[in-house]
């Protein structure tokens, strides 16, 4: 049998992350650190592994019920090597030091055990009760695979050049940047989009360290409904499903 798919084979790397093509990811286990996963992101294995429900401390149930934010996890444990993907979302593998990294957890594909993970709220500077985002602290030493829509850029941030984003398009940002969110409106009611130019909500980066968009302002799908195909969930911008929440509010 001959074809071209023969040769997408599996790449060799000594890496404990390797990135098997833009939306593949693979990892090796030695049968020591185990690696944590969104629930049903597996799409093959080699080896011996072992694939169990991430236990779930009472805090992180009610960090998730009370603010929508969290991991829902499985851990992966064996010796051998796992391939994760997640509706061929593009995969980029990060290290985490000391500063950390926050994210929406939407964008989490792996991590590694050892990291900790915390939910905390990104305040509007109006203090409007509500409009406030939460979103997920990774902090450590270790991997995280993360995911975006499409290529995304990385942007710089430092104390003479700060950065604005779209708040349904940014993906990541480095835990000791500033962060505030703000709508730039001069309407009486802020959850209104400014004039016609179609933009809402935003994130204002202070500091020194990055902040990842992506080109798109859609989450991936996180759920699925029998017979009515993917439901899809949005960010927290103006195009979020928190925001549409509150634009019926307004109306």
């Amino acid at each position: 049998m001959q074809s071209p798919l023969f040769s997408h084979t599996e790449q060799q790397s000594q890496e404990r992350y390797t990135v098997q093509n833009p939306q593949l990811l693979r990892v090796s286990l030695n049968g020591h650190d185990d690696v944590l996963a969104r629930k049903g992101a597996m799409v093959a294995y080699q080896g011996l592994m072992e694939f169990d429900g991430e236990y779930q401390s009472q805090g992180q149930r009610h960090a998730r019920a009370h603010t929508g934010e969290g991991l829902e996890l499985m851990r992966c444990s064996g010796q051998g090597t796992v391939f994760f993907a997640n509706l061929a979302q593009h995969i980029h593998v990060v290290d985490v030091d000391h500063d950390g990294i926050t994210v929406d957890s939407a964008y989490v594909l792996a991590l590694d055990s050892a990291l900790h993970t915390e939910v905390i709220a990104v305040d509007s500077q109006y203090g409007i009760s509500g409009t406030g985002k939460y979103q997920l602290n990774i902090s450590g030493t270790g991997k995280v695979a993360l995911m975006t829509s499409g290529q995304p850029l990385m942007m710089q941030v430092t104390p003479d050049k700060y950065v604005n984003a779209d708040a349904d398009a940014i993906v990541a940002w480095s835990s000791s940047l500033r962060v505030q969110m703000q709508a730039q409106t001069h309407s009486s009611g802020v959850w209104r989009r400014r004039g016609s130019t179609g933009e809402g909500w935003e994130l204002s980066f202070l500091g020194q360290g990055f902040a990842l968009v992506q080109p798109s302002e859609v989450l991936p799908p996180q759920s699925h409904d029998i017979g009515q195909g993917i439901r899809a969930q949005y960010g927290m911008g103006q195009q979020g499903a928190h925001g549409q929440n509150q634009n019926n509010a307004w109306n």
